[in-house]
């Protein structure tokens, strides 16, 4: 049993669901690219990433540190990357709607966790690990349901890349997203989007 089942009622665990992870510390490392948003638009276009997902709980993470280090922030991509995916791979599908947090905003707190070095002993990064979630989770949760993992990483790393300019001091770009993955999406809120291309 999972929380993924397929139209046909069989279920999937988040191990198979989650097969286009490989290739994402290989596209990143090779990216130049400074926009998350950009980036991380390219990972979802993979082979083996889905529509939904916990696949997303390492891609979002992922691109936000690469923007991060093609901006100008001080971190060790490839062992970044590595923590990265082992962290978000531990993260569950359907959080956003069974547990209340989308796995969009807590993977941009886990790359803020992994950028300053923070653990569960810190002290004022444990804090602003926690307020990088929570501005990710308000970004999410003003949207409204149902959930998309398109959307949501989306909101979510807007609003990281604007808190780790607030605290790091690193300015990272973001450009303003439109969705292409409307079509595959049968809860997909159209003009109520933002990202909606109109």
């Amino acid at each position: 049993m999972s929380n993924t089942e397929c139209v046909n009622g069989h279920f999937v665990c988040d191990s198979c669901h989650s097969d286009g992870l490989s290739m994402i510390p290989e596209v990143c490392l090779a990216s130049e690219s400074r926009d998350p948003v950009e980036l991380v638009t390219r990972l979802m276009r993979l082979p083996g990433m889905h529509m939904h997902g916990p696949e997303h709980h390492v891609a979002v993470g992922s691109a936000l540190l690469t923007a991060y280090r093609n901006c100008g922030g001080d971190i060790d991509l490839e062992s970044a990357l590595e923590e990265m995916a082992g962290r978000g791979r531990q993260l569950p599908g359907g959080v956003c709607g069974l547990w209340g947090n989308c796995g969009a905003a807590v993977s941009c707190g886990m790359a803020y966790s992994i950028i300053t070095g923070s653990t569960p002993l810190s002290g004022e990064s444990w804090g602003r690990c926690n307020i990088m979630t929570s501005r990710c989770l308000e970004a999410i949760g003003s949207l409204g349901g149902p959930r998309c993992c398109k959307r949501d990483s989306y909101a979510a790393l807007i609003a990281a890349s604007a808190y780790i300019g607030e605290t790091l001091g690193v300015d990272i770009p973001v450009g303003d997203p439109v969705c292409g993955f409307s079509s595959m999406n049968p809860q997909c809120k159209g003009d109520e989007c933002p990202f909606h291309a109109n």
